[in-house]
């Protein structure tokens, strides 16, 4: 367990289990749902890391370059995968000191290649996240990351963010087509069940609780396409910044609305995000 401090703020992260977090509290109140002890990665709870592709991939099948690689269908009942392979692998903590860490992560699984960089750090202001993608290998590939945190949702939440499109889906959850958006602005009957992915999202998002507002803001790479996850049967809220859309490979038609980036040796996706009280 990586613990940290600062400002009234305590988050507890596991580097050898995707570096996922544990726990968020901000002055004893949970901002994630706490993981308990459970498995991150099969617990609506705490949060992940998605990378080197984010939501769904269908029937976990990536072409590129000639070659169609085929990945672990995570989810029978859809025939996709899900949120990557980083989430499963561990982390090195490369930093650490009461208030903020740094981990990283390096995979070779073809077609990708990478090493992630995370930064984490608590203070006054809130969390702030940084995390860093970049191409390892000598053939250029499309990759894709994201940040996807389990938000405790007690009753009476608002949330508030801008967009331009709303995709629409089939069956399996997979995109099929966008339509114009403003985004979401309202009380939580007005989209309590919603699993939608946002397009020309304006960056930031508000999730007003009866005890608190947190304000969430992310730049780069993570700045324009936002999954929204509410799922009625538990009390939790997925506002997750991604950098593509889902199956987005697959999906060339929707590449205007946020195409994965392909990155040549050297290069990489970075994001960077904070998390305060408004």
């Amino acid at each position: 367990m990586l613990n940290l401090q600062a400002g009234g703020w305590h988050a507890s992260l596991l580097p050898a289990q995707g570096a996922a977090f544990a726990s968020l509290e901000h002055d004893g109140r949970p901002i994630l749902q706490p993981l308990e002890g459970r498995d991150p990665n099969a617990t609506q709870a705490g949060a992940f890391w998605m990378l080197p592709w984010t939501n769904r991939l269908d029937g976990g099948l990536f072409p590129w370059a000639g070659e169609c690689y085929s990945f672990p269908i995570t989810h029978p009942s859809e025939g996709n995968a899900l949120h990557g392979l980083g989430r499963t692998l561990p982390w090195k903590v490369e930093e650490n000191g009461p208030a903020s860490a740094v981990l990283s992560q390096r995979l070779s699984q073809p077609p990708f290649d990478y090493l992630a960089r995370l930064e984490v750090s608590l203070g006054e202001g809130g969390l702030t996240l940084a995390l860093r993608l970049e191409q390892q290998g000598e053939t250029p590939c499309p990759m894709g990351f994201g940040w996807h945190p389990w938000f405790a949702r007690p009753p009476g939440c608002a949330v508030r963010f801008s967009a331009t499109h709303k995709l629409r889906r089939d069956a399996r959850k997979l995109p099929v087509g966008a339509e114009p958006s403003s985004g979401i602005d309202g009380p939580e009957e007005t989209w309590l069940g919603a699993d939608d992915h946002f397009a020309g999202w304006g960056g930031e998002a508000v999730l007003k609780r009866p005890d608190l507002t947190l304000i969430m803001r992310a730049s780069g790479d993570w700045a324009r396409n936002f999954q929204f996850f509410a799922p009625q049967a538990h009390p939790v809220l997925c506002l997750e910044p991604v950098s593509h859309v889902p199956d987005a490979i697959n999906r060339p038609a929707l590449a205007p609305l946020g195409a994965m980036r392909t990155l040549a040796r050297g290069e990489a996706l970075s994001g960077r995000l904070t998390l305060g009280l408004g």
